[in-house]
């Protein structure tokens, strides 16, 4: 979609597996938690919605499909928004793990790393004195030594298994090579436009949050794919968050937030919820004379398969 037309796509990544249950009494555990702070953020004005599970009885990350069973129907029911189901997961589980519930699922969309990395988040072990279940540290101390599996032959299997149900993809791109990497799928034929690129900036491991680097993405996806063929949308993490979705708007792209990708709503203060973050945006980008899109007119826009074929 032209810069012109502007209805932004907001994402909220509601939960994700990177913050651990110390680090935000906020952050969704329970599948009453998820769903409720899900069915806020759509309310807020979310489009999209990008899930994964968690433990209910010590948040840790979790592909077990009973658990996305016990929220995500109920999303669906009470909402309208596009339910996105990770295939990333966490750096430690497998690809069938990874893929247990998408496979029921057959969602409208999955989210798709682009390419392994060294995604890291293990700094922040040294910035908490107690911990309040014992797999934390030890997890997040794990990620110094840890590779995030996405081979060529791990995006090809997930491309095509899922391509059959009519799922599309929220491509993540950490750095420029995975925008060749995607390109790659698509001169082989397995990917169709239009693509909805979800690039990403300021994870360890990753591209820094340099406003630079927006601008650089951009550049190359454009040259990659044509700008007519894909939905360039912005995630930052932690406390880039608000400034690079601004930015990233004003360069006429779609945003992400949720506390997946940052546990605050400003400088030292923790947001209270997935909604708080999505008014934020929202009021930042109203201010900014732009139109939010309707889960509606997102799914027009990605040309999404519509929610009566998703099997949930």
């Amino acid at each position: 979609m032209s810069a012109e037309k502007r209805k932004v796509i907001i994402t909220c990544a509601v939960t994700g597996s990177i913050h651990t249950p110390t680090m935000s009494e906020y952050l969704p555990i329970t599948p009453d938690q998820i769903a409720e702070q899900s069915i806020e953020a759509f309310e807020a004005g979310a489009a999209i919605l990008h899930l994964h599970a968690r433990n209910p009885t010590d948040g840790r990350p979790s592909p077990d499909p009973a658990l996305f069973e016990q929220f995500v129907p109920r999303i669906a029911a009470e909402t309208d928004a596009i339910v996105n189901i990770t295939t990333g997961g966490g750096s430690s589980m497998t690809l069938a793990e990874r893929l247990a519930y998408p496979r029921i699922a057959k969602p409208e969309m999955c989210s798709l790393n682009m390419g392994s990395l060294n995604f890291s988040i293990h700094p922040m072990a040294s910035k908490i004195k107690q911990w309040k279940y014992d797999w934390e540290k030890p997890a997040i101390e794990a990620t110094e030594d840890a590779v995030f599996k996405n081979t060529f032959k791990d995006i090809k299997n997930i491309v095509t298994e899922m391509s059959e149900h009519g799922t599309r993809f929220e491509f993540e791109c950490y750095d420029v090579g995975h925008l060749y990497n995607l390109a790659h799928f698509i001169d082989e034929g397995l990917i169709k436009p239009p693509f909805f690129i979800q690039s990403i900036y300021g994870i360890l491991g990753g591209l820094g949050p340099d406003p630079e680097n927006l601008t650089m993405m951009r550049t190359v996806a454009d040259r990659l794919f044509g700008r007519e063929q894909y939905e360039f949308s912005v995630l930052g993490a932690g406390r880039h968050q608000m400034q690079l979705l601004t930015v990233a708007a004003i360069m006429g792209g779609n945003v992400r937030v949720g506390l997946e990708d940052s546990i605050f709503i400003e400088k030292g203060k923790k947001a209270r919820s997935n909604a708080e973050q999505v008014r934020k945006i929202r009021r930042i980008l109203e201010e900014l004379s732009f139109e939010i899109a309707t889960p509606a007119e997102a799914r027009e826009i990605l040309r999404l398969k519509g929610r009566e074929h998703v099997g949930f």
